[in-house]
């Protein structure tokens, strides 16, 4: 055990579990059919390939990697295997569980693992707790209140002051709960080092989040117009801090900070 996780090697596939759950993980843990009626597929976005996991002793998401795009026809689960510490599952574990230690509105890692399929490739599956109660921000636009919408900006400004970049920062990855909001889905994230204040992968990061919102139908939701809750939101993360607007900017890219 080292850095208060488990290591194990077994049948084939290389896993890594929180030190609460030690030898409990098996392979059989990133298998949906082996959890049988336990496991229910989550059914509000992405792109498929999670279940919700449900037993006595266990509250879990597991979610396999699967790609995106045109390449996703022919390589929808499989990654290029560059070394185990470039393994997506094994890096985005490793930075939930900082996250999470570091007291940030993250779910607790539980589990990663990966398999390797061939010579130069591998699929991976990650399990990670279950937040109780909450909704995706997609399904709660029309409830919440403008001071919910401040402090939003608030919990994400943390984030970003703390150099903390979710590659895919979509009103589907943002949970919502009566105590607060929790990021979810960390694939690709990483922390930069020495983040300046005005950096543009936090423009863009935000700008992200706007464009997924813009594709709602607010007038469906009952949730009135977008600009007044983005204006909220970014009143609560402009809070100490006199910057421009974060609309209208590419993606987050490169490792700049």
């Amino acid at each position: 055990m080292a850095d208060g996780v488990n290591i194990s090697r077994e049948r084939n596939v290389v896993s890594i579990a929180h030190e609460d759950y030690g030898s409990l993980v098996t392979p059989d843990w990133f298998n949906p059919d082996a959890w049988g009626t336990a496991a229910e597929p989550v059914s509000s976005g992405g792109r498929g390939g999670a279940w919700f996991v449900e037993t006595a002793d266990l509250s879990a998401v597991l979610r396999r990697y699967l790609r995106g795009g045109l390449v996703a026809k022919l390589l929808k689960s499989a990654y290029l295997y560059l070394g185990e510490k470039r393994v997506r599952s094994f890096s985005e574990f490793r930075l939930l569980l900082k996250l999470h230690n570091d007291g940030f509105p993250v779910p607790k890692p539980i589990a990663a693992c990966y398999q390797k399929t061939a010579v130069a490739c591998y699929q991976s599956a990650i399990l990670v707790e279950r937040l109780r109660d909450t909704e995706p921000l997609a399904d709660r636009v029309g409830h919440l209140s403008l001071g919910q919408w401040r402090s939003l900006g608030i919990t994400l400004r943390r984030f970003h002051d703390a150099g903390i970049c979710h590659a895919d920062l979509n009103c589907f990855n943002v949970l919502v709960r009566e105590d607060g909001f929790y990021l979810i889905d960390f694939d690709k994230g990483e922390i930069k080092e020495k983040p300046k204040q005005d950096a543009s992968w936090k423009t863009a990061n935000l700008a992200r989040l706007h464009r997924s919102l813009s594709r709602l139908n607010w007038r469906q939701a009952g949730a009135g117009d977008l600009e007044s809750r983005w204006a909220a939101l970014e009143e609560g993360y402009k809070e100490g801090f006199d910057g421009g607007g974060i609309k209208g900017h590419n993606d987050c890219q490169g490792n700049a900070g």
